[in-house]
């Protein structure tokens, strides 16, 4: 028998909503599957085939809630996300980092190479996220131009390239859009404090614009739960009694 991918469209209201419908629907439809190469190695995810989030007021609830009662940890807090917020919109990165998404978006760097032998780190000298803005104010709306870009080709051979790829923007009514692509994305963790700290330089972005704040739209082809956080994610959406298989 044929089969197919089999997406999954999640309509919610909030990001606590968005979190939550997830949890619960990747228990259900999510596909097991033993990880061959990627964090983790050699455990199992449960994974959505695809996956498209759309969530129509991320700034009513921006981290999820935990029922009292619940003895489980919250995945996020708003101190994180707000620390989260600085690491986004700065291109400080360690020595030890090849990257991190703030320096792709308002410095990005390539590396000259000779073999194996790193010469030197070249500034593309962009800001994206002051190029987007700079766009929109100085020639209007109507564009499909203002996109901001993660990924790079060379990432390929990194050992951990970005999971965050594209954040693409629309003003639409009044209101700045996200429209996001992750080509991998941790559900349990990844999932609340990336949404977060995105939801923050949405706001930051439609403030310096001067229009309204709008929606979130991600997509995803590997939204996943690691092994690790199966029985949190039972826990939280009372499905206690589901068997994985």
């Amino acid at each position: 028998m044929q089969q197919y991918l089999n997406p999954v469209f999640i309509e919610a209201f909030d990001l606590d909503d968005a979190w939550f419908q997830c949890l619960n629907t990747i228990l259900e439809k999510g596909y097991v599957y033993k990880i061959t190469r990627g964090s983790y190695e050699g455990q199992r995810r449960l994974e959505f085939d695809f996956c498209v989030v759309r969530v129509k007021n991320p700034a009513h609830q921006i981290i999820p809630i935990i029922p009292e009662g619940m003895s489980i940890p919250a995945p996020t807090d708003m101190d994180y996300i707000q620390r989260y917020l600085s690491y986004l919109l700065t291109g400080t990165k360690t020595a030890t980092e090849d990257y991190t998404y703030g320096e792709r978006l308002v410095d990005a760097k390539v590396r000259v190479n000779s073999g194996q032998v790193m010469q030197q780190e070249l500034s593309l000298n962009v800001n994206q996220v002051e190029e987007v803005i700079k766009i929109y104010k100085s020639q209007g709306e109507g564009t499909n131009q203002a996109i901001m870009e993660i990924g790079m080709p060379s990432d390929i051979k990194l050992q951990d390239p970005p999971c965050l790829r594209l954040i693409d923007t629309r003003i639409r009514y009044g209101k700045l859009h996200f429209i996001l692509y992750f080509r991998s994305w941790d559900l349990w963790g990844g999932f609340p404090s990336n949404l977060g700290g995105l939801q923050l330089v949405k706001q930051y972005m439609a403030s310096e614009i001067g229009v309204g704040d709008g929606e979130i739209i991600a997509v995803s082809k590997g939204l996943h739960l690691y092994e690790y956080s199966w029985d949190l994610a039972k826990t939280r959406t009372m499905k206690n009694n589901l068997v994985i298989k």
